[in-house]
């Protein structure tokens, strides 16, 4: 079983940041890649960014240049949010892709994440 805590959501105004952290534990060795989701008001859960085991970012078009995803995708996966701006507010989620006899994910309880003025 693997289990992810994410910390380092909060309230800022447009244009600051925040790192979010996303910490791993269980059976981490089955692990391929760790990433962030992100649910605004009324939305849909999606894709943010994510790392692989082997260090290989991906990233959705709309953070690309503002958001860097780090860490070890296996242990602790950070997201730095840089300029940030009112349509990046909802809760973020952490989803592990693990893989065992079949391929699945695992997210995180969220952190929850406010940019407003």
């Amino acid at each position: 079983q693997v289990h992810l805590v994410e910390s380092g959501g909060g309230l800022v105004q447009p244009g600051e940041s925040l790192r979010l952290s996303c910490a791993t534990s269980g059976s981490i060795s089955v692990i391929d890649a760790t990433g962030w989701d992100r649910q605004g008001p009324g939305d849909q859960r999606e894709l943010v960014a994510t790392i692989t085991k082997d260090g290989t970012t991906n990233y959705a078009d709309s953070v690309k240049g503002r958001f860097t995803i780090s860490g070890d995708a296996k242990k602790m996966v950070y997201l730095q949010m840089n300029n940030l701006i009112p349509e990046a507010t909802g809760v973020y989620y952490c989803a592990a892709q693990v893989k065992t006899i079949a391929r699945y994910t695992i997210w995180g309880q969220g952190t929850r994440v406010t940019v407003s003025s």
